[in-house]
């Protein structure tokens, strides 16, 4: 399993560990990431995601993953997170013409 979010697609940066010395000695930046369940008011569904924790407090500050997903630029997103919001998009319109 690869370490990226698959909502923003934060993945692992390299960098240096710096002694006292000055050596420097290639290390990994790994993401905090969270396997979470989040949950689709639109679908009425739940999915697991692994997600930064950062993400989540962005999910939750934007209102939850419906409206995370419709706000987010496609091409951040994974491609399960895309498939997510282009769903989300057709059922909103169905409802949205229902209505």
């Amino acid at each position: 399993m690869s370490r990226v979010c698959e909502l923003t697609g934060k993945g692992v940066q390299s960098g240096n560990n710096v002694s006292h010395a000055n050596n420097k000695t290639k290390r990994r930046f790994l993401p905090n990431l969270c396997s979470v369940t989040l949950i689709s008011d639109a679908l009425g569904q739940r999915f697991r995601l692994r997600v930064s924790a950062s993400a989540l407090r962005s999910v939750e500050h934007r209102g939850g993953l419906d409206a995370f997903l419709l706000k987010a630029d496609e091409t951040e997103l994974s491609m399960r997170a895309r498939l997510l919001r282009r769903q989300i998009v057709k059922k909103s319109a169905e409802t949205a013409v229902a209505a």
